[in-house]
């Protein structure tokens, strides 16, 4: 965990600024930071894909190490960029790298933990994740607002990247998974796990796969991308209350780890990952009463709304992280893990790149009170999934 943490530092400490650093310090232009994105989703795609049954045979800890590598030659690559095809090949390094590290990430911790705290340390990844994140962007902030050169400090940042996650290319390739030994015995005996389409085929892992994907439309880039843009434009919210609102949901997620841990893992995990779409149901109508109240309960109220909108996300998020990965690994099977792994992977791109869009469109034509009312249902239709994946859940 202490190597997941430090290579999200590392994310953060570049991810916010990729596009301005190459259209416009680089003065490549639109076109470069665009191509870039698209060589990195492309990649990623096609890795995720071939990393899953290679994760599945090979054993997780080797594509999540290559995948580790990918990103550290990705991020290193742009650092000393100056022209478009260096950023295109930097692009695929790290979409590819992407895409193996997260189809045997799931066989990674599930192998460095007894099943018995399977759950809590998934849930553990995610604050991890996002803390590492939040601190990353916090200090390339600072960074970025002393340098003389803006294209230097980046330059060096994308070093800092690439080399944290070293640390955890080396810890992947140190470990040895539960999973593996299965995978080899099927190996050795002729016989596979599932492939893609058996899997899909399965009613409860279809449903699985598909409220990944919602989870990420209508809850995670929504308090990424829309309600920041929503607090600001819609409800005159300041951008240094947003900055607290966003710092609240983080820190709320660490806070509130162990109490919720503790109190999630008494449910079933399908019982655990429906409660996360209806807690945002709830977050997103404290946003709705925030506009609602606006004029009876003044700044105070319409502030304290919008904070526990934050904390009522974060443990949302929490219900999510404790029992999705879980699912998957029961659900698949070890010797499927890789592909349920690579599946789960596709399915939060699809999401993360269709949730922006429609949460920007949503702000852009609708009131602000009918936004937040639109977020709730959205999480309406999360649950309706998660709920019928619990109906269709194997029954012991």
């Amino acid at each position: 965990m202490a190597c997941l943490l430090l290579s999200s530092l590392g994310n953060g400490l570049c991810f916010p600024f990729t596009a301005i650093y190459l259209s416009e310090l680089l003065g490549l232009g639109p076109g470069a930071a665009g191509g870039y994105f698209v060589a990195m989703a492309a990649a990623s795609f096609t890795a995720a894909l071939l990393g899953g049954p290679l994760a599945d045979r090979g054993g997780p800890h080797r594509v999540g190490a290559a995948g580790a590598a990918a990103l550290a030659a990705g991020y290193g690559l742009l650092a000393p960029a100056s022209s478009l095809v260096p950023v295109l090949l930097s692009g695929a390094c790290v979409g590819a790298g992407f895409g193996l590290f997260y189809a045997a990430i799931v066989g990674v911790v599930d192998g460095a933990v007894p099943e018995s705290r399977r759950r809590t340390a998934f849930t553990v990844r995610h604050v991890v994740n996002n803390v590492g994140i939040g601190a990353g962007s916090v200090i390339a902030g600072l960074v970025l607002h002393g340098a003389g050169t803006p294209v230097t400090a980046l330059r060096w940042l994308y070093v800092a990247n690439a080399a944290a996650a070293l640390p955890l290319l080396a810890v992947i390739l140190s470990m040895r998974p539960r999973g593996e030994a299965a995978a080899r015995e099927a190996v050795v005996d002729g016989t596979a796990g599932p492939g893609y389409r058996a899997l899909l085929r399965s009613r409860p892992m279809a449903l699985l796969i598909c409220a990944q994907a919602l989870f990420a439309v209508v809850g995670f880039t929504q308090i990424e991308a829309t309600v920041p843009l929503l607090m600001h434009d819609r409800m005159a919210v300041t951008l240094g209350w947003v900055s607290v609102v966003t710092a609240v949901n983080s820190f709320a997620l660490v806070v509130l780890q162990p109490p919720a841990r503790r109190w999630f893992e008494r449910l079933p995990e399908t019982v655990s990952l429906a409660a996360g779409p209806v807690l945002w149901a709830v977050a997103f109508g404290c946003g709705l009463l925030a506009v609602v109240l606006d004029g009876t309960g003044g700044p105070v109220l319409r502030y304290a709304l919008l904070i526990c909108f934050a904390v009522v996300f974060a443990a949302g998020e929490l219900t999510y992280s404790s029992a999705f990965y879980p699912l998957l690994l029961s659900w698949s099977g070890e010797a499927s893990v890789g592909r349920a792994s690579a599946l789960a992977s596709l399915a939060w791109n699809l999401g993360t790149a269709t949730g922006p869009p429609l949460g920007l469109l949503l702000v852009t034509h609708v009131p602000a009170a009918g936004s937040w009312a639109a977020l709730a249902a959205g999480a309406g239709v999360a649950f309706a999934v998660a709920a019928a994946a619990h109906r269709a859940a194997p029954r012991a």
